[in-house]
């Protein structure tokens, strides 16, 4: 029987799980925001969370069990400068996962995970249409002008 034994297996060994979790968090880490499968976020979820209490914690082996668990230097490094700090007044349930809808080739559930307190950027506005207007008009002008000329070339060659 199965009786608490909650490992979500994803059709993987243990060392691709463990390496797949490892990057979903590291990326979640540095990015802020993770589109996944929802399988995979639900199960990278305890994860992020356990390395935020993990990175709470602020000692040299709390550091080594985070680097033996995410396998990237840069990622443990901003998990106890930027991310653990900014959750250390919350209690748990740093991250949250948004649902999509379902990817067109495979209809798998796509989702985000991303923390809690992550704002996203807004989008960049777009280029006014008109500066690139010149631009298109200078291009049509050349290629016009050389079709008659070798038009003209070719007529007088047959005459």
């Amino acid at each position: 029987m199965r009786h608490r034994k909650n490992t979500v297996k994803l059709g993987r060994t243990s060392s691709q799980r463990e390496a797949l979790f490892a990057s979903l968090v590291s990326n979640l880490i540095l990015v802020k925001r993770v589109k996944t499968t929802l399988p995979k976020a639900r199960a990278a979820k305890r994860l992020a969370d356990k390395m935020v209490t993990i990175g709470k914690k602020d000692t040299l082996a709390a550091r080594r069990h985070a680097l033996s668990l995410l396998k990237q230097d840069q990622a443990v490094a901003e998990l106890f400068a930027a991310v653990a700090p900014a959750m250390k007044d919350r209690a748990g349930g740093y991250t949250r996962v948004v649902k999509l809808g379902r990817r067109m080739s495979d209809s798998s559930e796509m989702c985000i995970l991303e923390w809690v307190d992550f704002v996203p950027k807004a989008p960049k506005a777009k280029k006014e249409k008109t500066e690139e207007a010149p631009k298109a008009e200078k291009k049509a002008e050349k290629p016009a002008k050389k079709p008659a000329a070798k038009k003209a070339k070719k007529d007088e060659e047959k005459k």
